[in-house]
């Protein structure tokens, strides 16, 4: 008797994790949509109310790509590596009419390298524009959203967060199990969120 070839291997952790990303936002309607990871300075920094002189912007923080446009003061031309997916956003207001909602998952580059950090990680934003969207919104979805993939028992903090591309700006923590000796919960920041800035939505 011929049997079945038994399937052999597994995806890889994080893009079985991110298909499940995908598929906890898309049961609340939200698009996926993902974009290039070279990205220009204009839509990576200005179009987001990143100032000229905000660190992140620095040769020590990102990764500047060295072409034909480098040298240039033009931030149309002058290339970067991602340093979030938020230039996503940008892009799919541009190519899309409200209400809309989508996610924006991928990989990012930043100029870290130490224990807790890596030159390169997976992020993933999400972005809802409709009339009358207000943070009560914003929190209903980051709950749910976490309790589906992390624990249905997680407890959250909301602490107000300064980011130059929403207004007001928050960030999200779970509480880690207490330890058994003092009792004391500890605290892990997962997400920064918060109302999309006028200029963010007047660019996009």
């Amino acid at each position: 008797i011929d049997l079945p070839e038994r399937q052999r291997g597994h995806l890889h952790l994080i893009p079985e994790y991110i298909r499940t990303v995908e598929d906890v936002f898309g049961r609340m309607g939200f698009d996926v949509a993902h974009g290039d990871e070279i990205e220009t300075e204009e839509v990576n920094f200005d179009l987001l109310n990143i100032p000229s002189d905000h660190p992140a912007r620095d040769a020590q923080d990102t990764f500047w790509i060295r072409d034909a446009g480098y040298k240039t003061q033009d931030t149309t031309k002058r290339k970067v590596l991602r340093t979030h997916t938020s230039p996503v956003q940008i892009r799919y207001m541009r190519t899309h009419t409200p209400p809309l909602r989508m996610i924006c998952p991928g990989k990012v580059y930043r100029k870290d390298a130490d224990a807790t950090h890596s030159p390169m990680f997976h992020q993933f934003e999400g972005l809802m524009v409709d009339k009358h969207i207000t943070l009560g919104h914003m929190k209903a979805v980051m709950t749910e959203a976490i309790r589906t993939l992390v624990d249905p028992n997680v407890e959250f903090r909301f602490r107000t967060s300064y980011f130059p591309f929403v207004e007001p700006g928050l960030e999200v923590d779970i509480r880690w199990k207490g330890d058994k000796e003092t009792k004391e919960g500890k605290w892990l920041e997962v997400v920064g969120c918060g109302m999309v800035h006028p200029i963010v939505l007047k660019n996009g």
